[in-house]
């Protein structure tokens, strides 16, 4: 991957929240009059859709129309005026450019994604964009997939733990791994499964030194399970990476064969 990076701001030190915000602007940058976007979900990918909202009132960017990722991110575009396409109503104009943040980038630009729950729509509507920009700052930089949180796997809620099981024996023997249905708390019910956009539930994978190993082909064994709907690894996907650095930079990550 190639690499290019910016000069710092005249300011100190930012905060993450502000470095979020450095990277997110940075990507908005690569959106043209006319494009249909991917529009991705979390606190990252928020502060793109405030800096889209702003530019579209100003009229920089006539024709712009937004694709989003989630119920959540189709409030806030919504709320600050970016005009919303289903996914086949934008099949036909074609999705040029997605942006959104990530939990984990690896140095191939692999990408751990949805923690918030949302990665069976960000996969869907990022996977049919003809570019996908991911906004980072350098905390999400890991060596290897799954070294700092949950991979989450989207499942049926049909036989649930189950396909838990099932998504355990994968990783049988492998020291450290543990698994779980991620929970809520309810104020009728109390612990509660989490339930996805789509009525699923998130089974969440916790690696003890990331994961080690063909990425493509634990992949591939995961998605074989029944009961499986999707799983957070984004192998291959991104073609940009925006990387807000602790000392102001900003620094770009391009995958070699996917320039943009």
């Amino acid at each position: 991957m190639g690499s290019a990076a910016a000069s710092p701001p005249p300011s100190g030190k930012l905060s993450q929240d502000e470095l979020k915000r450095v990277a997110a602007h940075r990507a908005v940058e690569f959106v043209e009059p006319g494009m249909t976007l991917g529009l991705g979900t979390g606190s990252t990918a928020a502060h793109a859709l405030d800096h889209l909202g702003d530019l579209l009132r100003a009229g920089a960017l006539p024709g712009v129309a937004g694709v989003p990722t989630s119920l959540k991110t189709e409030l806030h575009a919504a709320r600050v005026g970016i005009p919303l396409l289903p996914l086949d109503a934008a099949s036909g104009a074609r999705i040029r450019l997605s942006i959104d943040g990530a939990d984990e980038v690896d140095p191939d630009l692999n990408l751990v994604k949805g923690r918030g729950g949302s990665l069976l729509r960000e996969k869907m509507i990022e996977g049919a964009g003809e570019r996908f920009v991911v906004i980072v700052d350098e905390s999400k930089l890991v060596p290897r997939l799954g070294c700092t949180g949950a991979v989450p796997v989207e499942v049926i809620p049909f036989g649930a733990p189950h396909t838990l099981g099932l998504i355990c024996k994968v990783f049988d023997g492998l020291p450290g791994f543990h698994a779980r249905l991620r929970t809520v708390v309810d104020a009728d019910l109390g612990s509660a499964p989490f339930v996805t956009d789509n009525g699923n539930y998130i089974v969440e994978m916790f690696f003890e030194d990331g994961i080690r190993g063909d990425l493509q082909d634990i992949s591939d064994r995961l998605l074989r399970i029944t009961g499986v709907v999707e799983h957070g690894m984004f192998l291959g996907m991104a073609t940009t990476v925006i990387v807000a650095n602790k000392d102001g930079t900003v620094t770009a990550l391009h995958r070699k064969s996917k320039l943009i």
